[in-house]
């Protein structure tokens, strides 16, 4: 093997996180202000270097979701998307005056097809618009990135004259989106090496990489971009983001770490809190994580056959290329149970990414005890179940207090209690299946219009006393909200789960944040 080339000779690379913009735009993905809020704070704890934390003029939501981010994050810049219109550049500037560091960031597309379908704009009007958007940007902040959206598909002297444009106007940063996952690896290292080689001022800004993940290749294609000459990655935790997703920021954050020999380039994230990250993504998104996903899924640092586990033994380097607390992946599978006393449950929560208050502790530890009365075995990832949901209650104005339900060929009917807003009321419904009847025995006391859009159940662990796992997804005239419980009873993890979903969405609709009118993927 190379040996790694030193830390003086590596270039700093950028981590520019659009999981708050680009990732929320991912059908059903959508984030409360307070989500976000705990998100930009993870993100920054993290080391990223830009947090993206929407797109200002779409929607009110978005506007008051990267204002409130501006006032909060110190450390990180903050970056707000607008395309070339100058109320766009108004409304995001106003969104991001607050940022200790703040960003414009604007986009138009420069292929071919966008411009005469989309756009409807002829080569040098969209010069034209270049010129003067990025112009107005830079004279209301003095760190404005222009992306040519569909880059990867335009034409190469036009691009070239594009990016001219795009810097002479005032542009600091350059982002080349691969925006429908079209390019390959070395078709797009030789982009940016042709780019920063041939467009006159390609000193005077950062090159950046956006790849979307339509043909599996976003990770590999932003890794050549950057041999390429870009020093900004655009990735989103998870790979969220528009259709087939964006670049893992994980993904691309450890292969920069691992493979220093090939890859002379280094960040400034903390990788310690990834899985931290990833799994916050997961529970407010109700995206679950596969169980093979590379850096943070739950096999990821699993090892079942026997050679492998034979192999481990004498040297774990011989089956793993990186440890897992190198990513804050607790040890896989660490068997807890009921005689585990409160010290060893701390540690463990440590060890898992989790630093909770003593009221917190005290809760988690109640429930991990009632927990370990009910199964044999605790594993990690019930562990974890446990305190994602406890946190995911919060201060809920509607709770699952108590839970009857009959089941068989004869029937099905639950009896259901709810505490709303600290008054107790019960009742009695009837439904085509078991959870048919729970939720129809919720609507019966807490009647509402929300169209149930996701219900998806998955076992947190193995066997029959396994953990119940329960996602669901409502929508009410263009509201989103997503709700999550788990459960050994999974009847009971559904309930909860509906429940915690209405009431994310009445506080949603109380609020009177509308979902995002106005879409912008690239």
């Amino acid at each position: 093997m190379t040996s790694p080339v030193s830390d003086s000779k590596r270039d700093r690379v950028i981590i520019f996180d659009t999981t708050m913009r680009d990732g929320e735009q991912s059908p059903g993905a959508s984030m409360s202000l307070e989500e976000k809020l705990e998100l930009a704070k993870i993100l920054e704890e993290m080391g990223v270097d830009v947090i993206e934390a929407g797109f200002p003029i779409a929607s009110n939501g978005d506007f008051e979701a990267v204002r409130e981010v501006s006032k909060i994050v110190t450390e990180s810049t903050v970056a707000g998307l607008c395309r070339a219109h100058q109320v766009d550049i108004d409304r995001c500037h106003e969104a991001i005056k607050h940022a200790k560091r703040g960003r414009i960031h604007i986009v138009i597309a420069t292929s071919p097809l966008h411009m005469k379908h989309k756009l409807q704009m002829e080569p040098e009007a969209v010069l034209e618009a270049i010129t003067k958007s990025v112009g107005h940007a830079r004279n209301l902040c003095g760190d404005v990135e222009w992306s040519a959206e569909d880059a990867t598909r335009s034409e190469r002297d036009f691009l070239r004259r594009a990016i001219e444009t795009a810097i002479k106007a005032g542009a600091t940063t350059i982002n080349l989106p691969d925006t429908v996952g079209y390019t390959y690896p070395s078709e797009y290292a030789d982009l940016f090496k042709y780019m920063v080689e041939n467009v006159e001022g390609a000193d005077k800004a950062i090159f950046s990489t956006h790849c979307h993940n339509d043909l599996g290749l976003a990770v590999a294609n932003s890794l050549a971009g950057v041999q390429g000459g870009a020093r900004q990655v655009e990735c989103a935790v998870n790979g969220l983001g528009e259709r087939a997703g964006n670049a893992a920021l994980e993904e691309i954050v450890m292969a920069l770490k691992v493979r220093g020999d090939q890859l002379p380039y280094e960040t400034g994230i903390v990788t310690q809190h990834i899985t931290r990250a990833s799994r916050y993504v997961s529970a407010i998104t109700g995206f679950p994580v596969q169980f093979n996903k590379a850096i943070v899924g739950k096999n990821a640092f699993s090892h079942e056959s026997g050679i492998h586990q034979d192999g481990m033994l004498k040297n774990r380097e011989t089956y793993e290329i990186m440890r897992p607390e190198d990513v804050g992946q607790g040890a896989t599978n660490l068997v807890m149970g009921k005689h585990s006393g409160r010290h060893a449950f701390r540690e463990k929560l440590k060890g898992l990414g989790y630093e909770l208050g003593q009221n917190a502790l005290n809760e988690a530890f109640g429930r991990f005890k009632d927990l370990a009365d009910k199964k044999k075995h605790v594993f990690d990832d019930d562990i974890i179940a446990l305190v994602d949901d406890a946190l995911a209650r919060g201060s809920e104005k509607i709770r699952v207090v108590r839970l009857r339900v009959v089941a068989g060929t004869e029937g099905q009917s639950a009896e259901l209690t709810l505490d709303v807003d600290g008054e107790v009321k019960t009742a009695h419904a009837t439904g085509d299946g078991p959870v048919d009847a729970v939720f129809n025995a919720i609507i019966e006391i807490v009647p509402h219009s929300a169209a149930l859009r996701l219900f998806q159940v998955h076992a947190v662990t193995e066997g029959t006393d396994a953990q119940a796992q329960v996602s669901v997804r409502l929508e009410d005239d263009g509201r989103i909200a997503t709700g999550q419980a788990a459960d050994t009873d999974t009847l009971t993890a559904s309930a909860k789960a509906y429940v915690n979903a209405l009431n994310n969405l009445f506080s949603r609709k109380e609020k009177g944040r509308p979902e995002t009118a106005i879409a912008s993927g690239f």
